[in-house]
């Protein structure tokens, strides 16, 4: 791999000895990862059933590396599930170091594709709220895509600038994660474009996008709040610079210890000294600038890509009557016993408490299941809020794919679960009819007493999408976009 001399030149003042280990680790082939969706499964209980030889990566407990030469998990029925995540090893850091509790308000503010809002969502457990923002529309599609999969229902996608969102959202959120744009030197081995992109545009191109984004979310952090700041580069420039930045814009903030596992580099204080793009107005004086407490990654050092990462907290106490000024409840806006026949023959399908029926929302003929509490978007560019259940076509109601993905095996009452190693699970993952009489033991668990209409397809007793059964055939109604090619 050719680098650009003045990138090797600034490793080598970085690196001192360790640069030709750096540049050696470049031409070693990718580590491979994948993070388990406990949202769906335990991590104890997917090991049980996964197909994969596994190996612990040490800071996250739900992800693993596996051998690409040997398994193929995005080829396999479970991915297709929602039950894991195919993630690169280090960008797993950050969202499994932000300390997540249940009932959080957080925002993921550079979201897509949705690796790290997957797992906030996975640690909230559908409680709380999860604002999952992203300022390219067309890089949503993606993060919607991995939020449907993996059975979140209580965020709220946003499509806006950071400027935009501190007017609606000032001093409202817990926890923050901030994965900003940058450089990608860290990238370079898994992508030898970004080293064309580097030379393109720099380092100070993004340190001042990353100021524009930081200036922005401390506004939107809660008392007592934390934020995580993280990016693929090592440039101080981009890294230990703006934690420098942030704890500027607000003295209450300090940096918090994060664990530090084998091969982390902790963050240099010596190295804001070896360029020029240190902010004239901030102090070095600071106590609460410990960069010891931040985290470089290098693949040299570790079995992943290049990451840096560092954890930000309030010291100020929480308001907890002033976080909750911008939430609205929004029930049922339909009488269901006089909604449609159709909608309530399919309603009376599910084993949903009465909680959960009354966040449903009709909107004209599509029907949605709204988080428990619902941040006010008004004047913000919302894509999606909940979670899209399908909608009203003349006398039928058609179910989505994301209906089918937040199911539970026992909370449909008409379902066919299919074995992982059966060829009838491909078949219905590419888009394929299925004939239930042509199925044997081996391809379905339990009953093959399955009920004309809506049929639940499930792959060892995880939903997968739906069919409708007529007379024993399937006919697949598994969304087209998400078919196995």
């Amino acid at each position: 791999m050719k680098l650009p001399d003045s990138y090797k030149s600034k490793m080598m003042n970085l690196l001192g000895s360790e640069y030709e280990a750096y540049e050696a680790s470049l031409s070693e082939p990718l580590n491979h990862c994948l993070r388990v969706n406990t949202l769906k499964i335990s991590v104890d209980d997917f090991l049980k059933i996964s197909p994969f030889k596994l190996t612990p990566v040490p800071w996250c407990s739900n992800a693993f590396y596996y051998d690409i030469d040997v398994d193929s998990p995005s080829k396999h029925p479970f991915y297709y599930a929602g039950l894991y995540y195919l993630q690169e090893a280090s960008a797993t850091l950050p969202a499994a170091t932000i300390p997540i509790e249940e009932g959080d308000f957080v925002l993921d503010i550079c979201a897509a594709p949705g690796g790290k809002s997957t797992e906030l969502a996975a640690r909230l457990k559908n409680t709380g709220i999860l604002v999952t923002n992203d300022i390219s529309a067309s890089r949503l599609k993606a993060l919607q895509k991995n939020l449907e999969a993996f059975g979140v229902e209580n965020a709220v996608i946003t499509c806006e600038t950071p400027d935009k969102l501190s007017e609606s959202f000032e001093g409202y959120f817990d926890k923050i994660l901030i994965d900003a744009p940058c450089s990608g030197e860290g990238m370079f081995r898994k992508s030898t474009s970004m080293i064309s992109a580097w030379e393109l545009n720099g380092n100070e191109k993004f340190a001042e996008i990353q100021r524009s984004i930081l200036k922005e979310a401390v506004k939107m952090l809660k008392p007592g709040g934390m934020i995580l700041y993280s990016t693929c580069t090592f440039d101080p420039r981009e890294d230990e610079e703006q934690v420098r930045y942030l704890l500027a814009l607000d003295e209450s903030l300090e940096v918090k210890p994060i664990k530090m596992y084998e091969g982390f580099e902790k963050g240099h204080s010596d190295w804001l000294d070896m360029f020029n793009g240190a902010a004239d107005d901030i102090s070095d004086s600071q106590d609460s600038l410990n960069l010891s407490y931040t985290a470089h990654l290098f693949p040299h050092r570790v079995k992943g890509e290049g990451h840096f990462v560092s954890l930000i907290g309030s010291i100020s106490e929480s308001d907890a009557a002033d976080s909750n000024k911008k939430i609205k409840g929004r029930g049922t806006s339909f009488d269901l016993k006089k909604a449609p026949i159709c909608l309530q023959e399919f309603l009376n399908k599910l084993s949903w408490d009465e909680d959960k029926l009354n966040r449903l929302w009709l909107s004209k003929d599509k029907l949605f299941l709204n988080p428990a509490i619902i941040p006010d978007t008004k004047g913000l560019r919302t894509m999606r809020t909940g979670v899209y259940l399908g909608e009203l076509k003349k006398n039928r109601f058609e179910p989505s794919q994301s209906f089918a993905m937040i199911l539970k095996d026992s909370e449909f009452d008409n379902t066919i679960n299919l074995s992982a190693k059966s060829q009838a699970v491909y078949r219905y993952l590419r888009g394929e009819t299925l004939d239930i009489d042509e199925m044997t033991a081996d391809d379905i668990i339990g009953s093959s007493d399955i009920k004309n209409g809506w049929t639940l397809v499930e792959v060892e007793g995880y939903p997968l999408g739906f069919a409708k059964n007529v007379n024993g055939t399937l006919k697949n109604k598994y969304l087209p976009g998400w078919r196995m090619q």
